[in-house]
């Protein structure tokens, strides 16, 4: 019996903002308020599993973290979480240099709705969140470190089984309604007359952040090259089919065997290859920090809420921790981010909607950025761990 073919999550993104742009000057106010209707109890739902969302899937990665903490563990890591605050402020200080302009040229901020017109749910049924953000974040990393100090392995059990069930939700519930709820996002922002002035903006800021991710790949391989003493653009070059793969497959883990290769292409031993990639396929998430710093610049300048760069600073650094515990399921790393999105930057649930439709249509870039970066770690960490040491020497350093 064949497996039938189904639609990925970026196409249906897609048909849902083409069908969300087209409908919205046709559809009558009653439909229109049934998507809205929709959109504020599917809106409760994620803000009650934010916090959830958090200490499910940040406590295990601290305490599988703390467990191992070898050297070559703790370099790794360190050298991850550096890289991908330094991709969110390279994204940072460009969008505050170009995206003012860019916004002003098409017309400035979003246009406001008339309150006396404004479309409303039929209803709202409210969901509260168990424990805020913040409150969720510092828990998670008390329970992470006591039980990777103390091996606390019932709990540590405990608290895997409630990572897995947090997966399954987001897999099995909110990324398969994530479609409907984006296409009621851009149907009323049509109805509304907003539409325009954000497609206007967002494909002036998408080339952005595809050149960004090039200079991140860039900046990169030329720190690592600098490193090993060898040229960054050939080391760089050797990682293509890791970048195409990813482009492809917008999946991290399923690019590990082609970014394997090519790593120990570059003459990184088997070895710290077999470790680093792994791991930073789930650490290392420099081109999706980039892409939602800029998206959120973006729309901070467009509702204009505040983006000082202290309060981005604060951003970034929190959005780089949560990126490290991200689920490996297409879309997870922004559901993760939503927790700081929310809380530090305020962002409502249209905005929230917002970035996760921008976020998905540019997933597979990057996917690739990111997959294209573990290549560079692994040469660093190759530099200091890989050479002159046999595997057991290797193994005593994981361990």
């Amino acid at each position: 019996m064949q497996k039938k073919n189904r639609i990925g999550l970026l196409p249906r993104v897609i048909i849902a903002i083409l069908l969300g742009l087209f409908l919205g000057y046709y559809l009558p106010d009653p439909a229109v308020r049934a998507f809205l209707t929709f959109n504020s109890i599917f809106s409760q739902f994620l803000g009650f599993m934010i916090p959830l969302i958090i200490i499910g899937l940040v406590t295990p990665a601290i305490a599988g973290i703390g467990k191992g903490a070898g050297k070559l563990l703790i370099v790794t890591v360190i050298i991850a979480y550096v890289d991908t605050i330094l991709a969110g402020g390279l994204s940072y200080g460009a969008g505050t240099w170009l995206f003012p302009s860019m916004i002003a040229s098409t017309g400035g901020s979003m246009p406001q709705i008339d309150k006396a017109t404004e479309l409303v749910p039929y209803f709202t049924i409210n969901i509260p969140a168990m424990v805020d953000v913040m409150s969720s974040l510092v828990f998670s990393f008390i329970a992470g470190l006591s039980i990777a100090h103390y091996g606390l392995r019932t709990m540590e059990n405990l608290f895997n089984e409630f990572k897995t069930i947090i997966e399954k939700v987001i897999e099995k519930a909110i990324i398969p309604l994530l479609p409907l709820y984006i296409f009621g996002v851009f149907l009323s922002m049509t109805h509304n007359g907003q539409a325009r002035q954000v497609l206007l903006v967002f494909s002036q800021i998408i080339i952005v952040i595809l050149v960004l991710h090039v200079l991140i790949l860039i900046y990169e391989f030329c720190i690592a090259g600098a490193i090993v003493k060898r040229n960054p653009f050939r080391l760089l070059w050797n990682m293509l089919p890791a970048y195409l793969t990813a482009l492809g497959t917008s999946s991290s883990a399923a690019t590990i065997p082609v970014t394997l290769k090519q790593t120990e292409k570059n003459n990184v031993s088997n070895e710290v290859a077999g470790f680093v990639v792994p791991l930073c396929a789930t650490i290392h998430l420099s081109g999706s920090a980039m892409k939602i710093t800029a998206c959120a610049l973006t729309i901070c300048l467009l509702t204009g809420l505040p983006h000082d760069p202290g309060l981005f600073i604060y951003f970034i650094l929190m959005l780089s921790i949560i990126m490290v515990a991200a689920p490996g399921v297409p879309g997870g790393a922004i559901m993760a981010a939503l927790a700081p999105l929310s809380s530090i930057l305020g962002f409502n649930q249209e905005e929230q909607a917002l970035m996760i439709a921008l976020y998905i249509a540019m997933d597979s870039f990057g996917t690739a950025c990111n997959v294209t970066g573990d290549g560079a770690i692994a040469l660093a960490v190759n530099k200091f761990f890989g050479k002159k040491k046999d595997k057991s020497t290797l193994s005593s350093e994981i361990s």
